[in-house]
């Protein structure tokens, strides 16, 4: 009797136990569990997507995903309604109303794509640097969402340039972890070399001095500009040789040194020689720069003299020592006799300097 009664209890506890460790296994297996925010890289959700414990049936698909880098909702009633679709119940809700997917994606933007070209383009059939490229392109140009199954960069593999319309062909591959074959993207327009060039911002007259304000910097094609452009730092400070336009490209050709001295300007006219420093008013009878060779009047002899411009409103006269009439020390009326003296021999000097060339 004992015997039957221990094998009794053998039996219900092995039963307990089994009861208890299926009871373990179905709650592990069936009890799945809603997640509230779902990111997926394909184009449709999955029922392994949207709830954790999802056993045999995370594979089967249920919607479609949103559009490439975007996120959409869903209501819990709409995603238990598809999972039950399936067998898919008693799903731990969490007292979640509506659930968000997201769809990630791998953004190119336009300037990143815009800058592959140049770099594919650059010296081909004469181009210049890729920094120096300004593109065009067919189609209206955009940042580009791919899978973001594309991890790979950018690669040309066949690249075109018709110089004589500027036209450019460039095709690139770009790996793709969810296939074999690589994804191709083509892009066509066109290709212009330019250079920065300092423009006028208004008209400039002819021996105009130009201004800081009078230049800005901006990318024009080389080949409408040519090889002789000024620089900025150059231009600004120069005098205008010839009149030029608003908007027009400042050269070389059309710069010269400021005139430090005027036409019809005062001037200060300055002999040198051993000894003696003397220095007369004078009037210009022409223009020219440092280094130039002018004509000017001396106001006290009104005669025409030869001098170099050395400055702002001065021109040099430099010639051999004067041989300087006696003054006595007593008579202080020959001062003026001495001044006059002096001013011929400054006329005389400036007869030895050579004229202003044309």
């Amino acid at each position: 009797m004992m015997f039957r009664s221990l094998s009794l209890a053998f039996a219900l506890l092995a039963a307990t136990s089994a009861t208890a460790s299926a009871q373990a296994r179905y709650d592990m297996i069936a009890a799945p569990v809603l997640r509230a925010e779902v990111v997926v890289t394909a184009d449709l959700v999955r029922i392994g997507d949207v709830i954790d414990n999802a056993g045999a049936a995370a594979q089967i698909a249920i919607y479609r995903a949103p559009d490439l880098g975007t996120t959409g909702a869903m209501p819990v009633d709409r995603v238990l309604a598809a999972l039950r679709a399936h067998q898919v119940i008693g799903v731990d809700t969490r007292n979640i109303r509506e659930i968000s997917i997201t769809r990630l994606a791998r953004t190119l933007e336009s300037k990143h794509i815009e800058a592959a070209i140049a770099r594919a383009l650059q010296h081909k059939n004469g181009l210049g640097d890729a920094a120096n490229l300004t593109l065009t392109f067919d189609r209206d140009m955009q940042d580009l969402r791919l899978e973001a199954s594309h991890t790979g960069e950018l690669q040309a593999i066949a690249t075109r340039f018709d110089s004589r319309n500027n036209r450019y062909d460039v095709t690139f591959e770009l790996s793709n972890e969810a296939t074999s074959a690589p994804t191709k993207l083509r892009f066509t327009g066109t290709a212009i070399e330019t250079v920065e060039a300092a423009v006028l911002a208004r008209g400039v007259e002819r021996n105009e001095v130009i201004k800081s304000s009078d230049v800005v910097v901006e990318r024009r094609p080389k080949a409408e500009v040519g090889n002789d452009l000024a620089p900025r730092d150059r231009a600004v400070g120069m005098q205008a040789r010839k009149q030029l336009r608003i908007g027009q490209a400042v050269k070389n050709a059309d710069l010269a040194k400021p005139d430090l001295v005027q036409k019809d300007q005062a001037v200060t006219l300055i002999y040198h020689a051993v000894g003696l420093h003397l220095t007369i008013r004078g009037k210009a009878l022409e223009g020219g720069t440092e280094g130039d060779v002018v004509n000017v009047m001396n106001l006290q002899s009104k005669r025409s003299v030869s001098g170099v411009v050395v400055g702002r409103g001065q021109v040099s006269i430099t010639g051999p020592a004067p041989r300087l009439p006696e003054v006595s020390d007593a008579t202080s009326s020959t001062q003026s006799s001495q001044a006059s003296a002096l001013v011929a021999i400054a006329d005389n000097a400036a007869s030895t300097v050579s004229p202003k060339a044309e």
